[in-house]
């Protein structure tokens, strides 16, 4: 179970140092690039600033120094950024599923970094239910675009739409099973793995067919961090604490 937690620590930490280098390589807010949407105030020095606390948490969180600590101010940054500037744009979040989509990815991510600061219940129920709630919206969302979702799926996997219903699936079971702690070691578990194939067969070949383009490497990194969140909570919520001075 600790190797389990190690890797879903550096699968979950490794995007939050990407996204940091993203922001400071940038100098603005990126739509689609978690947690700041491209509307909010700050300019070129907020994503900056953004950029160094995401770069300096990740890196926290992989060297295990002071992780915990980092933790908690990525998911308050993440949480706070969907309360204060997704929300009051809450009729597009509703109605539009691009919209939607940009609120909920720092939602889930909030609630992962949640679990790894948990130093109680409290923060680990707090983030089951931020992640567990994300993924089922996630996986309506497949059925929902399901026609245009199939579109992105590999050209040389047959059954398009299949795949996507089956994905969608799989996303709400895995939700359903982690917001209510229900067999929800197996299900972090698969659904991390689901996650992680799609980041190897889907996300890095799209990558590498358009190196420049930010909507595809962040897509990539989203869904490596989805992988870690998955196996972090397939561990807190077995009953797994670290031992002392991992994440302190």
């Amino acid at each position: 179970m600790e190797n389990l937690v190690k890797v879903g620590r550096i699968l979950f930490a490794i995007p939050m140092v990407v996204f940091g280098i993203e922001y400071i390589a940038l100098r603005k807010y990126q739509g689609g690039l978690p947690p700041v949407p491209p509307w909010a105030p700050g300019g070129a020095v907020g994503a900056y600033l953004v950029g160094v606390v995401l770069l300096a948490a990740g890196v926290s969180i992989i060297s295990g120094k002071y992780a915990r600590l980092s933790a908690l101010v990525i998911a308050v940054l993440f949480l706070l950024c969907v309360l204060v500037l997704h929300l009051p744009h809450y009729s597009d979040v509703l109605h539009n599923g691009n919209d939607r989509t940009r609120a909920l990815e720092p939602l889930a991510l909030s609630g992962a970094a949640f679990a790894v600061a948990a130093i109680d219940n409290k923060l680990i129920l707090c983030g089951r239910l931020l992640f567990g709630v994300s993924m089922i919206i996630f996986g309506i969302q497949h059925f929902m675009y399901a026609s245009f979702l199939a579109t992105l799926v590999m050209a040389w996997l047959p059954a398009h739409l299949f795949w996507i219903y089956l994905t969608g699936t799989a996303m709400v079971a895995a939700g359903v099973a982690i917001t209510t702690a229900i067999h929800a070691r197996l299900a972090g578990i698969l659904l991390g793995v689901m996650f992680l194939m799609w980041v190897m067969l889907l996300h890095t070949p799209r990558v590498l067919a358009a190196i420049h383009n930010h909507d595809e490497l962040t897509s990539l990194f989203v869904a490596l961090a989805f992988s870690g969140s998955s196996f972090i909570f397939a561990a807190a919520l077995s009953g797994y604490r670290p031992a002392p001075g991992v994440t302190d």
